[in-house]
């Protein structure tokens, strides 16, 4: 039997992935379980080293028979010498009786399906599987006797649909996600299986043909019989997950007295003024308001800076920060353009950039006319600095972590002002994931007095920040990638 063409891409996925701790969000029978127990057998009749006992833990006893008992076909299967599933009697160290399903292999090894009490794992080694860890009684306590396990070799693996936003689970999913945790972290919707072929696969198992219309209603019906649950079983969201994702009191912790400067155009009819009469304007508010705050930054420190891209209706913000000795960001500005034509902020952000000692990377809202600027920067300095982000879902799932992280923390700092703390109290959680809502706030400091639209832009370019430190943080400044163009004679290229 060939395992590449029995398993799916995202099962080869996950158990291609060898991490020590690695921790999944998924929907419901999509086969994942299924596909470890494979993993789980090969491991156990393995011997030497690359061999170990493995230990599952879920939180019934009927998913751990379900589980032992695939343990015993796949090694029926894989014509593996194992003994049968036996059903033991031992004591924890509370003395408690534990049931569990055992099956030994001619390794020497043995799989071990046990109750999820912390103390079962007391004097094992080997690796451990969580499963279903959003239902387990105290994952926390669960992890914490797993984890020591890794001090001589072992793995341990956290499987689970989502129980609910408030759940250990979901918060440990969180913190993988923001980096607090070096952990890693796979998200496998019924979207993404049927998309890799689920449907196709239980079509040829149940001797069905196949057909896209068939799988449509097939999808139809599973989502109308989870009903109001469908968000939580089967997409990775959790439930009871909606409302605001920082409160003021968190946010205000974090601000400090750092300027908020803003560009404003002196006239009406600034975008018909000349380009040499517009840019010699700019320049002098450059060398006014920027470069006394930019000649002072520490030139042995990285420097990041995030970019959310606005014209009439909406801010552009710019965010540069510092990354301290402590790894505190700190902004040593931040910057409002109001009404700004597109070539006037290309200006002003090169002279932000060119003037952050060690500039590091920029990440930059490329979406709509924000494209134009994010192209500019990166035909100014080059894709390993510049990233263009289209900002999507999945953008908000990977970095809003971040952002909240480094607020809990007081590592992430923010200006002392209105607006910015409008911007970050504007964050809503939205089907389990934190993002910018449609509804716009008026900001009275408008230019001229009149009202001007606020759309959280200060907490995005904050977070396109963290995404630059994230994404672009690895390559120094002084290294060489790419072609340099500037300066170079071209002729004969």
């Amino acid at each position: 039997m060939e395992l590449g063409d029995v398993l799916l891409p995202y099962q080869k996925a996950w158990l291609g992935d060898k991490s020590p701790v690695k921790v999944v969000e998924k929907s419901r029978r999509i086969g994942l379980t299924w596909a470890q127990a494979l993993d789980d057998v090969l491991k156990a009749s393995t011997s030497g080293r690359d061999g170990m006992d493995v230990l599952y833990i879920s939180f019934n006893q009927d998913m751990t028979r379900e589980y032992i008992d695939t343990c015993a076909e796949w090694a029926k299967k894989l014509q593996i010498v194992a003994g049968k599933v036996n059903e033991d009697i031992f004591r924890d160290g509370d003395e408690r009786e534990i049931k569990a399903f055992r099956i030994d292999f001619a390794s020497g090894h043995k799989i071990l399906a046990l109750s999820n009490r912390p103390s079962n794992l007391r004097g094992k080694q080997g690796r451990v599987i969580i499963d279903e860890a959003a239902f387990v009684e105290d994952l926390p306590e669960l992890l914490k006797a797993a984890l020591a396990l890794l001090m001589w070799g072992g793995q341990v693996i956290v499987i689970s649909t989502h129980n609910g936003a408030d759940n250990a689970f979901n918060q440990l999913v969180q913190d993988v996600r923001a980096g607090n945790l070096p952990y890693s972290l796979h998200r496998i919707t019924l979207d993404d299986a049927l998309f890799a072929g689920l449907y196709r696969r239980i079509c040829r198992v149940t001797r069905r043909d196949w057909t896209p219309e068939a799988e449509e209603a097939w999808r139809a019906d599973l989502i109308k019989t989870y009903g109001d649950g469908a968000d939580e079983e089967l997409f990775c969201i959790p439930r009871q997950s909606s409302g605001a994702y920082l409160t003021t009191s968190m946010i205000e912790a974090c601000m400090e007295t750092v300027p908020v400067l803003t560009w404003t155009p002196p006239a009406d009819d600034f975008v018909d003024w000349p380009l040499p009469v517009a840019e010699t304007y700019t320049k002098g508010w450059i060398a006014e308001q920027l470069e006394p705050l930019l000649s002072g930054l520490p030139k042995d420190r990285a420097h990041f800076c995030g970019v959310d891209f606005g014209r009439s209706g909406d801010l552009s913000v710019f965010w540069p920060a510092t990354e301290e000795k402590d790894l505190r960001l700190v902004p040593p500005f931040v910057l409002e353009l109001r009404n700004c034509p597109h070539r006037t902020q290309q200006q002003i952000l090169f002279a932000v950039l060119d003037g952050l000692p060690r500039f590091s990377g920029v990440s930059l809202d490329a979406r709509g006319n924000g494209s134009a600027l994010a192209e500019a920067a990166r035909q100014e300095y080059g894709p390993a600095q510049v990233r263009e982000v289209m900002i999507s879902e999945g953008w908000y799932r990977e970095t809003m972590p971040l952002l909240k992280a480094g607020i809990e923390d007081k590592t992430l700092i923010l200006p002392k002002d209105a607006g910015i703390l409008s911007d970050f109290r504007s964050l809503r959680v939205v089907k389990g994931v934190a993002r910018v809502p449609e509804q716009r706030t008026k900001d009275k400091t408008g230019a001229g007095g009149h009202p001007c639209s606020r759309h959280g832009d200060a907490a995005i370019a904050c977070a396109m920040m963290l995404d630059a430190r994230k994404e672009l943080g690895s390559a120094e400044p002084w290294e060489y990638v790419g072609v340099p163009l500037k300066g170079m004679d071209l002729k004969g290229w």
